[in-house]
């Protein structure tokens, strides 16, 4: 293949890997801070929001991710089960088993805001339950992202994988 093949691919999965990291800051912090005002209005509002970044940002970089990975290590001669790309993919099936929860839950989050905010009401319990429950999800997820990218950058010998 050309480097310039290469490098647009590259280019790509730099762009994926920035879209998961950056859009699951943005859809934390907008969530955060529409909770922390209690709001229904705007929480059903910025849940609403979240949902379709999440669906048109999040689950493009989730499928483009690795292909991408994929087709570099194949095209760079990287087998998968090197260490650090090993340790990525691994970090991303949990970020994956952490995600789909809280896709569901962020639906579910918006649904109840918008019943409380339909009614008058405050946001009930088992809104409050859910947030608590997206942030222990969502905290390590966006962990993960972030050691994988580290990852991506630093290339580690990984000696328990590597061997």
């Amino acid at each position: 293949m050309t480097p310039s093949f290469v490098d647009a691919l590259r280019w790509l999965h730099v762009i994926g890997a920035t879209v998961l990291l950056g859009t699951g800051a943005g859809i934390a912090f907008f969530m955060l801070m529409a909770h922390r005002s209690g709001d229904a209005r705007l929480v059903a509002h910025v849940a609403g929001t979240v949902v379709i970044a999440d669906a048109i940002f999040t689950a493009s970089a989730v499928v483009l991710q690795p292909l991408t990975g994929a087709a570099l290590a194949h095209l760079l001669g990287w087998p998968l089960t090197t260490g650090w790309i090993a340790l990525s993919l691994a970090l991303y099936v949990a970020t994956g088993a952490l995600w789909l929860p809280v896709v569901w839950m962020q639906a579910r989050m918006r649904k109840l805001a918008q019943a409380a905010a339909a009614g008058g009401g405050e946001l009930p319990r088992a809104y409050h339950r859910l947030f608590r429950l997206w942030f222990a999800c969502g905290a390590p997820a966006f962990g993960f992202v972030a050691a994988i990218l580290w990852l991506m950058i630093a290339k580690p010998a990984i000696p328990w994988i590597d061997g």
